[in-house]
């Protein structure tokens, strides 16, 4: 017997070819939101609002179960489809063997997309992309209905992209330029179709209508998005550009983030709220798991320890299949113990690099960064976790907006807020009940060994009050003890309870000092040291380098430490080999040391643990930047702190990338003793901010910075400070702000004879003037940077100087032999030192002259010279503009074809390293491409 159902369409339903007698229009409606949670209840609420929306009718469940009893008539047909009722509300139980088109098309799209086979795939999408029959649930209109319909179609559209791409890769072009066609008209702001349609035009000849596309889809771009087209899109116009004719492997689609934290491996309890989570989202089948309709968020509320964190991780792990498009996880560190709340700027950003977008496209501002997060959700289904969270104003600028997104909030607040303005459900999660508190523990420690002793573990439930992170505290001890009865436990537990009483203050969290107390009190003496220093790291986490500085250990001891901590359940690897607390743990860590270790040894830990990060940024940062000086006042690192050895450019992104958090909580805690490493650390990641676009973040580091150095009246810490702020607002767009902070820096480092700083502040007061078109002030800065470059003996600072006060000149239409004659001067400087990258800025320089005099045979000479110099120094923003003057030289000598090439090799290389501040650099190299002009250089 074959049995079929159909939703892509009207609603239709079939046994072995004979159509069904499924009613009229709305009664099928109710078949329809049975089919799509397939093996799932719906409550009779649920079926009201779905099929009726807002105007359910007066009788609405009298009706409601009249329709049902027609369907179950016309579904006797069969018994392998059958309508059952369930406590609260129905489901349609179904055999494997039932066809629902929709959960077919998922499987089918699903199998297209695993397989490596071009010509499987495509026949796999063919096939599921033919049971379309027309828009979902015809003519049905209700909120739900709807919602789901939209998401429906966008998966629709996201297959025939799948598609379309399978298709190009096996060189069917010439067939599919119609299809593309038409879809591009629907679709105009859409990228990857962009890039398809340019391909194919491209591939049958039409490259002039491809490039045409590409200016067209860019200028909507520009004015409804304000962005410019991605990386894809530019890869298709270069092909085009370039006449390529090779076959073009088409991208596969990166893979979607997932940033779900570890689950908790013995998950028990929760049912009741595991069940709402399950049931807010229509099922397809038993395979694809729950799937999201619309945005909806949950935000789920409770007391600390009671398990919020561990009962969203939890669920979301379950039902990550219903969200393909990837899972989005924060700490918003809401409530955290000595550290710093996660602003949501740092958040979206974080998001935003997850997504796959490069720092160049990511815009100012976070309603901006919003605005782009929020669109690159529009049309996928994403889970996005934000935990621990203070306010709903925290929280607001990183919910989606689009249907098919899910957002879950945990926070100790119930954020009514949400609630009534987004439209939140809430859901409060409490203490276990003690049924829930044993079965927590028996699904821990066992059946036999907790059915053995039934008053042991009634004690234990009692004291550890319902609190699922006490019970875990304890199952993990009783677990490392097998051969230890569960009374002694019980009685170990309540000895340690009594000493705690007077800390009780009737909050079941309190009670925790207990919990903790026992366990602590079973760790090794070295453990134990270890959990206590921990209360003085920033937070949010750590790796085995950091914590074998904070308490002057080996690694391998680190290592095997922090191993019994995770056992004991004291400690979490949040991610593989990164380790975090609990908040109540950090706050009971705290406690611990300082009541039980010295101010000594508190001191001498935190000393060590910010040395281990000061000393291992700036080595990174030099690894970074290659010429960058050892700062003032950076003293050598303590015994202990074992900084981390760094070898290349791409280890020093790597622990950016991890650790610039735990920096940025260092510098935010300001502690009083350690005021220059507040500066120094905020002056270490200066330039990782800085390359990452995270502005915010570094005028927000430089501002504690500031604040810390004038606590101590550190004048060094104060002209640092300033110069790092007036960085930020220069990419913030605030020139006033900046122009203040670097008039107060210079003020400081003449207080202070430091020559090197004057002459820093001067060169970048000058191209700051420059680049506002007031190049006789800029020239008079530029010789005030000589003067001091030349009074600290500094010759790479002179020969930078020399380069400015030339490139003034020329700005300026003064005589550009005089220019020569400085730029000449600087070359030789950077020669007699071997700065390869001061002889390649040097030689753009005199190349930028000889542009200009019309020398235009001996600039691209220099130009070349300076290109092979910054390749050699892997400087790629400095090749990249390079190669731009160079396109520009050639293109002014009417060498055009050298000029594109240029232009394009220029425009990859922005494209592969994705730096904000490449920014500039590509629109102008896109309008070189564009409209080809004489320019100057």
């Amino acid at each position: 017997m074959t049995v079929e159902f159909g939703v892509l369409g009207s609603i239709e339903g079939s046994v072995d070819g004979r159509p069904l007698a499924l009613g009229h229009v709305r009664q099928r409606g109710v078949l329809a939101v049975l089919l799509v949670g397939v093996g799932h209840p719906v409550t009779v609420d649920q079926l009201i609002d779905r099929v009726w929306g807002e105007r359910p009718p007066r009788q609405a469940r009298s009706t409601l179960r009249g329709y049902l009893s027609r369907l179950r008539q016309a579904l006797t047909a069969t018994d392998e489809a059958v309508i059952a009722r369930q406590p609260g509300g129905y489901l349609l139980a179904a055999a494997p063997t039932v066809r629902v088109d929709v959960r077919s098309f998922r499987r089918l799209v699903g199998q297209a997309r695993c397989t490596d086979d071009d010509s499987r795939a495509a026949a796999l999408f063919d096939e599921g992309l033919r049971l379309w029959r027309a828009e979902p649930f015809a003519t049905l209109d209700t909120p739900w209905l709807n919602a789901l319909r939209d998401s429906l179609l966008q998966e629709r559209l996201a297959a025939e992209l799948d598609l379309g791409d399978v298709r190009l890769r096996l060189g069917q072009h010439t067939a599919l330029l119609p299809e593309l066609s038409a879809r591009a008209a629907a679709h105009p702001l859409d990228e990857r179709l962009a890039a398809q349609l340019m391909l194919a035009l491209h591939r049958c000849g039409r490259s002039a209508e491809a490039l045409d596309r590409y200016h067209r889809i860019r200028g909507r771009l520009g004015r409804e998005l304000g962005m410019e087209p991605g990386a894809g899109l530019r890869e298709i116009q270069g092909i085009v550009l370039r006449q390529d004719s090779a076959p073009v492997p088409l991208a596969r689609p990166a893979p979607p983030p997932a940033q779900l934290p570890l689950s908790a491996a013995a998950f028990s309890g929760r049912d009741g709220e595991l069940a709402l989570l399950d049931g807010l989202l229509p099922s397809m089948s038993g395979t694809a798991g729950v799937r999201p309709t619309a945005v909806v968020i949950w935000a789920v509320s409770g007391a600390a320890g009671v398990g919020k964190t561990a009962l969203t991780v939890h669920w979301a792990h379950k039902a990550r299949e219903a969200f393909p498009d990837g899972q989005l996880y924060v700490n918003l560190r809401g409530f955290v113990h000595g550290g710093s709340i996660t602003h949501p700027a740092e958040a979206v950003r974080g998001f935003l690099d997850a997504l796959g977008v490069p720092p160049a496209r990511v815009p100012n501002g976070l309603q901006a960064q919003t605005g782009l997060y929020r669109s690159l959700l529009a049309g996928r289904r994403v889970l996005v976790v934000l935990d621990n969270a203070r306010d709903a104003e925290q929280v607001r600028p990183l919910l989606p907006g689009a249907p098919g997104c899910l957002a879950l909030v945990t926070s100790r607040n119930r954020l009514t807020g949400l609630a009534a303005t987004e439209g939140a459900r809430l859901l409060p999660v409490d203490l276990l009940s003690p049924a829930q508190a044993r079965n927590l523990l028996t699904g821990r420690l066992g059946p036999a060994r907790t059915d053995a002793e039934p008053a042991a573990v009634d004690e234990i439930v009692t004291r550890c009050a319902g609190l699922p992170l006490a019970l875990a505290v304890v199952a993990a001890r009783a677990a490392a003890r097998p051969h230890v009865p569960l009374a002694t436990h019980a009685q170990e537990l309540r000895e340690s309870d009594s000493r705690l009483d007077a800390l009780d203050g009737g909050d079941p969290a309190t009670r925790l000092r207990a919990v903790f107390s026992w366990s602590y009190q079973a760790l090794s003496s070295d453990a134990a040291r270890l959990f206590r220093l921990l209360g003085l790291h920033p937070g949010p986490h750590t790796a085995l380098p950091a914590v074998a500085a904070l308490a002057a250990l080996p690694p391998d001891r680190a290592r095997a430490l922090l191993s019994e901590l995770t056992l004991g359940n004291l400690l979490t690897e949040h991610t593989p080999g990164r380790y975090a607390l609990h908040d109540l743990l950090r706050i009971y860590a705290a406690e611990l040391v300082n009541g039980e270790d010295s101010a000594a040894a508190r001191h001498a830990a935190t000393h060590r643990l910010l040395d281990h990060y000061l000393h291992t940024a700036h080595a990174a940062d030099r690894l970074l930047t290659p010429r960058r000086h050892v700062p003032a006042g950076l003293a050598p690192a303590v015994p202990g702190a074992a900084p981390e050895r760094l070898l290349d450019r791409r280890q020093a992104l790597d622990w950016f990338a991890a650790e610039t958090p735990v920096v940025l909580a260092a510098i935010d805690q300001a502690l009083a003793g350690f005021e220059s490493h507040t500066w120094q650390l905020a002056a270490a990641v200066a330039t990782s901010l800085n390359r990452q676009g995270r502005w915010s973040a570094l005028a927000a580091a430089h501002t504690t910075a500031l604040d810390a150095a004038r606590r101590v009246d550190d004048k060094t810490g104060q002209a640092g400070s300033h110069h790092g702020l007036a960085l930020a607002h220069i990419r913030l767009d605030h020139v006033r702000a900046a122009c203040t902070h670097y008039s107060l820096a210079v003020d400081l480092f003449r207080q202070l004879g430091d020559d090197t700083g004057q002459a820093r502040i001067h060169k970048h007061l000058g191209r700051l003037a420059s680049d506002r078109g007031e190049h006789q002030h800029a020239l008079r800065q530029a010789h005030l940077a000589l003067t001091r470059y030349t009074a600290a003996g500094h010759v790479l600072g002179q020969a930078i100087a020399l380069d400015d006060i030339g490139r003034y000149h020329v700005r300026l239409d003064a005589d550009p032999r005089a220019a020569l004659d400085h730029v000449r001067r600087a070359l030789a400087l950077v020669e007699e030192i071997g700065d390869a990258n001061g002889q390649a800025y040097t030689w753009g320089s005199l190349g930028y002259i000889h542009h200009h005099l019309g020398e235009y045979a001996r600039a691209v000479d220099c130009y070349r010279r300076a290109t092979d110099l910054y390749r050699k120094a892997d400087d790629r923003y400095h090749e990249a503009a390079s190669l731009t003057d160079l396109g520009n030289t050639q293109h002014a000598a009417a060498l055009l074809d050298a000029a594109r090439e240029a232009w394009t090799r220029a425009l990859a290389i922005t494209d592969e390293i994705g730096l904000p501040g490449t920014a500039p650099l590509r629109a102008g190299l896109l309008r070189s491409l564009n409209h080809p002009h004489p320019g100057g250089s």
